[in-house]
């Protein structure tokens, strides 16, 4: 009986094939991501009746892993896409859902715009939707995906708000792109800046979430990074085999005549495989975590939702800290399996090290591991909801 796993790994194959050269030339992957929305795969998670397959939380994550396993700029390109879909999933609000998940069902995909570079300031945002709800005017920085996207989704102030999401055309003329991303790893997510100069909403309706003393989203978010990093310690594994199985030559202090044969690179490839093991069911363990809060979402029952939904948090924070050791120390004992030439730049094997050093970077772990420890000795509940910029200074 086939699977999606077999359904979609022949695709995986195809995308994983060009990776590295893509990795190296940054080529941006637009024509795999095309692949992607032909196959049905960004709308896996859509309800039937939307036009999606109405596939199970777990059986998306474990074939989200094995996407990233095949090129992980691409999940981390399609994560707010994939978040916002949970989102409307989760908490529907009315006809803007409806749209959203008809849309995405169609095969569009969601970009997002939230951060702003420079000083800015936390907990607000300097790009704004006029007060009759009609245009958006703004920069973003750090907007993954959205050089792939067809609507972006673009945090904003709106009268006296101080965040809505707006959704707008990628392809409106007051949209403008740039591949800006200028960060060592992940280099392909299209995470640079994206500029909004009077940018009609392509719905009437702004989004309203935020705010709520516990949700899901955080957690979420962090699940598709997680992703990421357990599919970069498959594919590191994986290159460590090859490279070990095809190579001749070896060292006189070895211990076989081929590397393949030797029982200490056999070890090396041996931990690496162990730590990518470690690392994707980590990361579907959260995944169950989460998938117990949103099957209480619907329930009156406010309590174990909380409860829930705290226990989700801290597992994703928790897991954080777990994931990138495991995927760091794999794609860094990889080059232990081979002599110089597993430094050879067209080889590109250090790009694993490099993007999982990028995605660890991306929530810093030393706060997800104060905040654990103060769960542990305070009962202290995590912070939910959090933005990046200049912390004001406090009044006298």
């Amino acid at each position: 009986m086939s699977t999606l796993a077999d359904e979609f790994q022949p695709l995986f194959d195809a995308i994983a094939e060009g990776a590295a050269r893509r990795e190296q030339d940054r080529a941006l992957p637009y024509e795999q991501v095309e692949w992607l929305k032909a196959s049905g795969f960004t709308a896996l998670r859509v309800p039937v009746e939307f036009g999606g397959r109405g596939v199970g939380y777990r059986e998306f994550f474990d074939l989200l892993i094995s996407l990233a396993t095949a090129d992980p700029n691409i999940p981390q390109a399609l994560r707010s896409h994939i978040s916002l879909l949970e989102y409307h999933l989760a908490a529907p609000q009315g006809e803007v859902s409806k749209w959203s998940l008809r849309e995405a069902g169609a095969g569009k995909v969601f970009g997002n715009g939230v951060t702003e570079a420079g000083a800015g300031f936390s907990g607000g945002f300097r790009t704004r939707v006029d007060d009759a709800g009609a245009l958006l005017n703004g920069e973003k920085f750090y907007s993954t995906g959205t050089l792939y996207a067809d609507y972006i989704a673009v945090a904003a102030g709106y009268r006296d708000e101080a965040c809505v999401y707006a959704l707008i055309d990628a392809a409106h003329p007051g949209v403008e792109k740039l591949d800006d991303w200028n960060g060592f790893g992940q280099r392909l997510t299209a995470s640079g800046t994206t500029r909004f100069d009077n940018v009609p909403l392509v719905h009437p309706e702004v989004l309203r979430f935020g705010g709520e003393a516990e949700t899901f989203m955080t957690a979420q978010f962090q699940l598709v990074l997680l992703a990421c990093l357990a599919g970069i310690g498959e594919a590191a594994t994986h290159d460590a085999a090859g490279y070990v199985r095809d190579r001749k030559r070896s060292f006189s202090h070895g211990l076989a005549a081929l590397p393949k044969d030797d029982a200490m690179v056999q070890q090396v490839v041996g931990r690496m495989a162990s730590n990518a093991f470690a690392a994707r069911h980590t990361v579907l363990a959260v995944v169950d975590s989460v998938q117990r809060a949103l099957r209480l979402a619907g329930d009156d029952r406010p309590d174990e939702l909380a409860q829930a939904l705290a226990a989700a948090e801290l597992d994703a924070q928790q897991a954080l800290i777990v994931v990138a050791d495991l995927v760091l120390d794999a794609t860094t004992r990889l080059f232990e399996v081979g002599g110089a030439s597993s430094v050879d730049r067209d080889r590109n094997l250090d790009r694993h090290w490099r993007n999982a050093r990028t995605i660890s970077a991306h929530n810093p772990i030393i706060y997800k591991e104060r905040s654990v420890g103060d769960h542990r000795i305070n009962g202290t509940l995590p912070v939910f909801e959090w933005s990046v910029g200049v912390v004001p200074a406090p009044a006298n």
